[in-house]
């Protein structure tokens, strides 16, 4: 990657051009643009080859928080037992402990090259899905009370302390933090359908990434940081740390999770679904005009002239990386014009969000013909009609 930026930077300033194509703007241009391509391409192939190799190298590491979590419980139990003894729940909390880390540790092994224990966390795009781990650490939380809860059952020998943890599995006890479990796993089911059909319907632009991130958890395609995901993650991470003392305080139930705390985290995961739903769009050209250099005379679009392309959209989040933005593509009439690679100091002045400019080759027929953008993504634009003179 660090040969690639230096290349670009060197094109950038105009150095190590061939004689060749020194003498002509639009040469020196397109012959940029094909070298630079050419070489985004190979760092991209390493990149994912990378990713790949990632995900089967990070499952052990998974385990070793899990089993690192199980020695912290450990830990956790023992100090607090000093003074207070130790009882049965302390016994059943260890045992549910070892049995969820070897239930997980299973889980990792099978599914070992897709990142372990990242692999029903990991979408379609390769980065970790919020609504997913939220819901994950719900389910966890849910499975681990319950297995508390079964094995003092297997220990009780009297027909009270069993009524008593029977009892605990009471809907009445339990109902917050089954409602809570519920509608996350909803909301985990809703985003990954809704954001499947508004892909193929060319309404929001996904590409995959090279491989998955903590930031995912908290962060857009782009890397930016939004605030849908943030609270939720947060409001989340509140919810479940309160229902796990809630659970260690009286372990012969499930945890009583308050409805004020049942709201506020159904308030969160409605804010966070309506932030998925109403992300993205459609790639969109607002005019196209003709591109004027200074001291160019005013003139109709002809063959071999550039053309500006000023809309929003052209490079989704994720786009960022120079083997996508070569592959944003402008349609005029029949003929597909891939938007050269134009590199600046630290980026590419093109292609960008918001303008494209291409030339208009010498196959487009003169007349009126269609103008439309393909993004890396490959979704379609609305189409603009100019006139192409001979």
């Amino acid at each position: 990657m660090a040969a690639f930026l230096a290349k670009r930077d060197e094109f950038a300033a105009g150095q190590g051009l061939p004689a060749g194509v020194a003498r002509s703007a639009s040469a020196t241009r397109q012959w940029v643009s094909d070298e630079l391509t050419e070489s985004a391409r190979e760092v991209a192939d390493r990149g994912r080859e990378a990713g790949d190799a990632w995900l089967y190298r990070v499952w052990q590491r998974t385990l070793v928080i899990v089993w690192g979590g199980l020695a912290v419980l450990t830990v956790a139990e023992a100090a607090t037992a000093i003074g207070a003894g130790w009882t049965h729940a302390r016994t059943a909390g260890l045992l549910a402990g070892l049995v969820t880390a070897a239930l997980l540790t299973v889980a990792a092994h099978v599914h070992r090259a897709r990142g372990g224990l990242l692999a029903p966390l990991i979408g379609e795009d390769n980065r970790l899905s919020t609504s997913r781990a939220v819901a994950a650490s719900w389910v966890l939380l849910a499975v681990f009370s319950v297995l508390v809860l079964a094995l003092q059952l297997a220990a009780a020998s009297g027909h009270e302390r069993r009524d008593e943890l029977i009892e605990g599995l009471d809907l009445a006890r339990g109902a917050g933090i089954v409602s809570v479990l519920a509608l996350v796993c909803a909301v985990a089911v809703a985003v990954r359908r809704v954001v499947s059909v508004r892909v193929l319907s060319g309404r929001l632009q996904k590409l995959r990434a090279d491989r998955p991130r903590a930031a995912d958890l908290l962060t857009d395609d782009s890397g930016r940081g939004t605030f849908t995901d943030v609270q939720y993650v947060l409001v989340s991470t509140v919810a479940v740390v309160f229902a796990a003392v809630r659970l260690a305080r009286r372990p012969e139930q499930l945890p009583d999770l308050p409805w004020g705390l049942a709201l506020l985290v159904a308030v969160s995961a409605a804010v966070y679904f309506t932030g998925k739903y109403g992300e993205g769009g459609r790639p969109v050209v607002l005019s196209v005009v003709r591109s004027r250099e200074a001291g160019d005379l005013d003139a109709p679009i002809r063959t071999g002239d550039d053309i500006e392309i000023r809309g929003a959209g052209f490079v989704p989040p994720g786009a960022g990386a120079p083997d996508r933005l070569a592959r944003v593509v402008v349609r005029i009439g029949t003929v597909h014009v891939h938007v050269p690679l134009v590199p600046v100091n630290g980026g590419f002045a093109n292609p960008s969000d918001t303008l494209l400019t291409v030339p208009v080759p010498v196959e487009v027929e003169p007349g009126l013909v269609e103008v439309q953008v393909v993004t890396a993504a490959g979704t379609e634009s609305n189409s603009i009609s100019i006139d192409v003179t001979d």
